[in-house]
C-alpha cells in the first residue's frame, strides 16, 4: 500500500476513533480490509501523534485536555527545527542510538525516507514511534531498569547491551548547555549517556538555544566526547565560537515562525 494510502487510512482510523469513542483492532482490519498487525501499527502512529490511546485490542479516543497539554509539551517549532537538521545527518543503513526525550524523539517521523536504518533506544515511546514507521526499521532496545524522572530505562543491564554492540551515530539531548564544560543535566543517572557515548563514533547533541547556560550542575557528556551540537538560530554568534572553539560542530536550524 502506497504511503498516500496509510496516510488517508489512519486519517479514517482517528476519525471513527473520535466518533465512536472505543474501536477494536479486528473491526478495523475488517473495515479496512487489511491485517491487524497494520491496524496495530496505524494505532501506535496515531498515538504518537496525539490522536488516540491505544487499549488492549484497540484504541479509545484521547480526552480533549491530554491533547491539548501533550502535545504543547511534547513538540515545539524549535524542536521540530532541529529535528529536521538532525535528521539530514543520517545515512541510509547507519546504525544510531535515539535517547530518550522530547527533542530526540520530534527525529522519528523524520526517518520514514531512512532505508535499512538500525536504532537503539532506551524510551518505550520513541520504540513505539519507530515500530509504526512505514520502512520498519530495525528496533533494538537497551532493556534495564525503569527510571521515572527520564522515562527510561537505566542502569548496568542497559549498559551492557549497548556495551555490545557499536554505531555510527548517538542523538542525545540535554537538560542544558554549560558552554565552557559541555552538556549538564538535574538526573543523577548519567552512567548510560556516557556509555552511549563511547559505543558511537558521533555523538550528536540536540537542544534548543534556550537551554545554553542554564546552571545545573551535573556535568552529562564533556565537549570533547561531543561531534557535533545542533540548536536553533536563537544560539548567539558569541556562544556558538565558543562552543566550536572545543572542536565541536555547530548547527543552527533556522526555525520558521
Amino acid at each position: 500500500m502506497s504511503k498516500r494510502n496509510t496516510q488517508q487510512r489512519r486519517h479514517a482510523i482517528a476519525a471513527m476513533v473520535s466518533e465512536q469513542g472505543e474501536v477494536s483492532v479486528d473491526v478495523l482490519a475488517h473495515h479496512f480490509s487489511t491485517s491487524e498487525v497494520t491496524i496495530r501499527k496505524d494505532l501506535a502512529a496515531l498515538e504518537v501523534t496525539g490522536s488516540l490511546l491505544r487499549r488492549y485490542g484497540g484504541a479509545i479516543a484521547m480526552p480533549t485536555e491530554m491533547v491539548t497539554i501533550e502535545l504543547a509539551e511534547q513538540i515545539s517549532v524549535c524542536k521540530l527545527a532541529i529535528a529536521q537538521a538532525a535528521a539530514e545527518q543520517i545515512r541510509d543503513h547507519h546504525r544510531i542510538i535515539i535517547d530518550s526525550g522530547s527533542t530526540t524523539a520530534a527525529l522519528i517521523s523524520l526517518l520514514g525516507s531512512k532505508q535499512g536504518l538500525i536504532v537503539m533506544t532506551n524510551a518505550l515511546h520513541i520504540a513505539n514511534a519507530l515500530n509504526a514507521l512505514e520502512n520498519e526499521p530495525t528496533l533494538l532496545m537497551t532493556g534495564g531498569t525503569w527510571d521515572p524522572h527520564s522515562e527510561s530505562f537505566q542502569g548496568q543491564v542497559a549498559e551492557s547491551v549497548l556495551r555490545s554492540y557499536d554505531f555510527d551515530q548517538l542523538f542525545i539531548g540535554a537538560d542544558g548547555i554549560d558552554v565552557a564544560r559541555g552538556t549538564t543535566t538535574f538526573n543523577e543517572l548519567m552512567g548510560l549517556s556516557r556509555v552511549m557515548a563511547e559505543v558511537s563514533r558521533e555523538v550528536v547533541v540536540m537542544v534548543e538555544s534556550n537551554k545554553i547556560g542554564r546552571k545545573i550542575p551535573n556535568l552529562e557528556l564533556a565537549w570533547q566526547g561531543i561531534s557535533t551540537l545542533i540548536t536553533d538560530d536563537g544560539l548567539s554568534d558569541a556562544d556558538k565560537i565558543s562552543i566550536e572553539q572545543h572542536g565541536v560542530r555547530v548547527i543552527r536550524a533556522t526555525v520558521n515562525v
